[in-house]
């Protein structure tokens, strides 16, 4: 609920900050470079402002800002608890059914912000696992589904991202299906030589294209970096938990048969 509120409140933010700019710099500037243009006889002319001056431009620029702090804030959770992975969080750890729970409850009474972190989560599941069943095998099993389980989760909480990759280029196609429709109704005036307008509304066509592409292009690879510190961590997390948890258990698990035999 908090990381939803704060993702509200940071397309608010964005909205008023981007549309600000744009009714106090982008468009009063574009403006004075299309009458200085048509002052000359020239069609408008290819800056920076006068791409960006269109609604569906400004809707783009909106929605990359906001995917780009989306990915940017789930990258930085993920670099911020990579240190645990170099911690050894089961510390003297033994198959001893006491020991077990007493190590649980540690990882238990962590700070929330740890607690909740996926290796911990991890953890726990598979070692509540193991007290109940006593078994290796079903602790093996438990961290193969924890981890697959990770790795859904965190795939489901990119569908925001994805859809904003998605939606990009599609607002970039509704400016262009407008500005050739404002075009065709510009072509008598063409045909009667004045081809001003058209080739005005066919740039506003172009343009959305091009500014939405582009910042399509750089969203989705974006999405690969996150998407790659993701994979990392569920394999990192697999191999923590065989190393710390699972190989002394095994190893634990059969000194204690050699020891009865």
């Amino acid at each position: 609920m908090a990381r939803t509120l704060i993702s509200v409140i940071a397309l608010v933010l964005t909205v008023i900050v981007v549309h600000l700019l744009y009714i106090g710099y982008i468009r009063p500037e574009a403006a004075l470079a299309i009458e200085a243009a048509m002052r000359q006889g020239q069609s408008a002319p290819r800056v920076f402002t006068v791409i960006l001056k269109d609604y569906e431009q400004e809707i783009s620029v909106i929605l990359m800002i906001w995917g780009t702090m989306l990915i940017l804030g789930k990258c930085l959770e993920i670099l911020n608890v990579r240190y645990l992975f170099n911690v050894d969080l089961l510390e003297n750890l033994s198959t001893d059914s006491t020991d077990l729970k007493e190590v649980l409850i540690g990882l238990e009474e962590l700070p929330d912000k740890t607690r909740n972190t996926p290796l911990v989560r991890v953890l726990m599941a598979s070692m509540r696992r193991f007290i109940i069943t006593d078994d290796v095998q079903n602790t093996s099993d438990a961290i193969d589904s924890s981890v697959e389980a990770l790795a859904l989760k965190l795939e489901a909480e990119n569908s925001m991202i994805r859809y904003l990759i998605w939606a990009i280029p599609s607002i970039g196609f509704i400016g262009t299906v407008r500005g050739i429709g404002q075009a065709l109704a510009q072509a008598d005036q063409a045909l009667a030589g004045d081809i001003a307008g058209m080739t005005d509304s066919l740039g506003v066509a172009f343009n959305s294209t091009l500014v939405a592409l582009l910042i399509s292009i750089a969203l989705m690879f974006l999405l690969h970096q996150l998407q790659r510190l993701q994979d990392s961590l569920v394999v990192d997390s697999q191999e923590y938990c065989e190393t710390f948890l699972l190989n002394r258990i095994s190893k634990e698990a059969e000194t204690e048969s050699k020891t009865q035999n």
